[in-house]
């Protein structure tokens, strides 16, 4: 749900006024003729400049085509813009071609029938119908309508009965619009806006929408180096090959390595087999290490899909030594569902899970907690095998041991084996996720 349509939120808004709400259809404005004081035509508007930054963009005015020329009339000279026709209220005309200012999007050329991020409902809209109201004589945006009533207007001449499907649209405060487009555009989307949605619901929006859209969506939540990686590794491999491939080779080294080592590992898999060991190279030594190691196995096996960050601690610390160590680790958070305890000489002791340490008494040693020789995979098992020893055991996490059982490869999480297991592209099969859903 996108809450209450937007005509009720602003009547809410300007309740203590004694000006009455008046709302307009963008597209009953445009092409509707401008004439003076007197009825004479002076031309046709051919669409409104609005000011983003404000919850309302507000209407500062129209581009009026006047003898061939398209001219700048500001809303303080049109009388009213739910007039027919509309009525031209200032001394005299400027003749100067209208030119576009920063900041200004002009509603028919830029933003109808385009795409919109409801950020509130964490999908793309299509710009259908642009809502305009008029409270205390200034115009503002006050939403837009998805739905095709636009059409039915044009084909029933604006006949519709009722409220007119108003309850449909969307509040602009919830909408951020894509302006890559705009020549003169200083505004991007606000990574702040964008932060608020889960990264896999950033991840569909991508999915959703246009190359040129999803690197707009990209670049803003590029300010949160984290955040980004998060998306990269939600989007299908499709979407992060094709936004790979537009990257340097510095760039695109600077995204994988801010990401999980086995989701780098994949996607350095997936790019050109002539760019492979590029992109290696571009990944710091550290985490070019790890990924090296998983991409010596097969993607499809348990050492393919194993990631090499967990936490182990020697059986003598403490389980409050466990926790804290939990507590300031950089691993994924799926990854650190269980803490594994290690023998001196740095073999495998056994594991214990998060709950287990957290019911446990602090001043108590690992050992005396943790299982002994857990359920295990090894590195060559396949896919079946992984999810048969993970569903036996109801294991979240697998260790991916040594053939000889002593030594912690790596571990699986379970979802990384629901990804593989789902099929190609079930995310767009089944739609957007809100938050709500």
């Amino acid at each position: 749900m996108d809450g209450p349509a937007p005509a009720a939120r602003y009547r809410s808004h300007v309740a203590t006024t004694s000006t009455p709400v008046r709302i307009v259809h963008f597209s009953s404005v445009v092409r509707q003729a401008l004439v003076d004081g007197h009825g004479e035509r002076i031309g046709r508007v051919e669409d409104l400049v609005v000011h983003l930054g404000a919850p309302h963009p507000p209407v500062v005015g129209a581009v009026v085509r006047i003898g061939g020329r398209d001219l700048f009339v500001t809303i303080g000279k049109i009388a009213g813009l739910g007039d027919r026709p509309l009525v031209f209220s200032g001394n005299r005309v400027d003749l100067r071609r209208f030119e576009r200012r920063p900041g200004e999007l002009l509603l028919g050329r830029d933003l109808l029938a385009r795409h919109l991020i409801n950020v509130a409902g964490g999908r793309l809209i299509r710009a259908n119908e642009i809502e305009l109201c008029d409270a205390n004589g200034v115009w503002e945006v006050i939403g837009v309508d998805p739905s095709r009533r636009r059409v039915l207007r044009r084909l029933f001449r604006g006949h519709l009965g009722g409220q007119d499907g108003r309850s449909a649209v969307v509040d602009w405060a919830s909408i951020e619009p894509f302006v890559a487009h705009v020549p003169t555009a200083r505004l991007r989307i606000p990574y702040r806006k964008l932060a608020r949605l889960h990264p896999a619901q950033i991840a569909d929006l991508v999915e959703q929408a246009s190359h040129e859209e999803g690197e707009e969506i990209i670049e803003a939540v590029g300010a949160d180096r984290e955040l980004e990686a998060d998306v990269f590794e939600e989007l299908d491999p499709e979407h992060q090959i094709e936004f790979l491939q537009s990257r340097s080779d510095a760039d695109a080294g600077r995204l994988l390595a801010t990401m999980a080592p086995d989701d780098a590992a994949d996607l350095i898999i997936e790019a050109d087999q002539d760019r492979r060991l590029r992109l290696l190279e571009a990944l710091p030594q550290p985490q070019r290490r790890k990924v090296r190691q998983l991409l010596s196995y097969n993607p499809e096996t348990a050492g393919g899909l194993m990631s090499p960050d967990y936490v182990s601690l020697p059986e003598t610390a403490s389980v409050a030594d466990a926790l804290e160590a939990v507590r300031h680790s950089a691993a994924a958070h799926e990854s650190l569902q269980v803490v594994f305890a290690l023998h001196e000489d740095g073999t495998v002791a056994g594991s214990v899970s998060i709950v287990a340490l957290v019911r446990a008494q602090p001043d108590v040693l690992l050992s005396a907690v943790v299982r002994e020789i857990p359920a295990h995979v090894h590195p060559d098992w396949d896919l079946g095998e992984v999810v048969r020893k993970m569903s036996d055991f109801n294991l979240t996490v697998a260790p991916v041991l040594d053939p000889e059982h002593l030594h912690i490869l790596g571990i699986v999480t379970v979802d990384d084996v629901l990804e593989l297991m789902l099929p190609t592209g079930w995310r767009r099969d089944f739609g957007p996720m809100s938050a709500e859903d």
